[in-house]
């Protein structure tokens, strides 16, 4: 197990966007992170680990990110609100940007094809469906980073859909526009496939870096994730029929 490399020192707030609502709380390294604990779900932790690992490795602009640990004194104290929710132990953390904004319509604009491509390819690998922006809005857990004029990568929670629809997925997805740019394309297609198959060697790896509280709810009680799902949703780049569509 990969060991945490951030101490929780301070509970600021709590935020009353997203389903996790995440903890905004300082480190010892003085930076400020959003932190899914424990009432964010295991499946979500271990989910939003294993993609930021994999963005990592893509290529993705990805917010940096942590393993971070919550001393037990914190939770105790009870020094915050729903300070349970959160929870003691090893958390997720993401890194705050100083000057970040939700990725709106206009701003997408600004989003190099290339990059766009790879957003949608990735998210179509891992089977996250929750990147939704039409013309008239939405929410594609994504951030423009107004200092840099960049995107930034956030929220996987969602990622290893088994729900996940192929139809939703290309009617909503932020950058749906492109999909016939690669899905027309037999050399783009395949080099998208070799790009991420080159990452499946990673995955015992990433496996072992999974804190092995993440896969129990309560004493033998496990998650609701297992291993083998992850590896099966991912292991699909190797097929022919990656690119199915309904």
């Amino acid at each position: 197990m990969t060991a945490p490399t951030v101490v929780i020192e301070e509970i600021l707030r709590r935020s009353q966007q997203g389903v996790t609502r995440p903890f905004v709380c300082r480190g010892d390294d003085g930076a400020l992170y959003y932190v899914k604990g424990r009432g964010a779900g295991r499946r979500s932790q271990i989910c939003e680990w294993v993609a930021a690992q994999l963005a990592t490795a893509f290529g993705l602009p990805i917010a940096e990110y942590a393993l971070a640990a919550v001393p037990d004194e914190l939770v105790e104290a009870q020094v915050f609100p729903e300070i349970n929710d959160l929870g003691g132990g090893i958390v997720f953390a993401s890194r705050e940007l100083s000057h970040p904004q939700e990725l709106t319509v206009t701003t997408r604009e600004l989003v190099s094809p290339d990059l766009a491509m790879d957003v949608l390819v990735f998210d179509w690998w891992l089977h996250n469906e929750d990147r939704h922006m039409t013309e008239l809005g939405g929410n594609p857990n994504l951030l423009w980073d107004m200092q840099e004029d960049a995107l930034v990568v956030i929220d996987h929670n969602q990622a290893f859909d088994r729900d996940f629809r192929a139809e939703d997925f290309l009617e909503s997805h932020v950058f749906a526009g492109y999909w016939n740019r690669i899905y027309g394309d037999h050399v783009e297609r395949e080099r998208y496939q070799t790009k991420l198959a080159a990452l499946l060697p990673s995955l015992p790896d990433i496996r072992a870096s999974i804190p092995g509280p993440w896969w129990f709810v309560d004493e033998g009680v496990p998650a609701d994730v297992t291993w083998d799902e992850i590896v099966t949703c991912l292991e699909r780049c190797r097929r022919e029929d990656f690119w199915n569509t309904p």
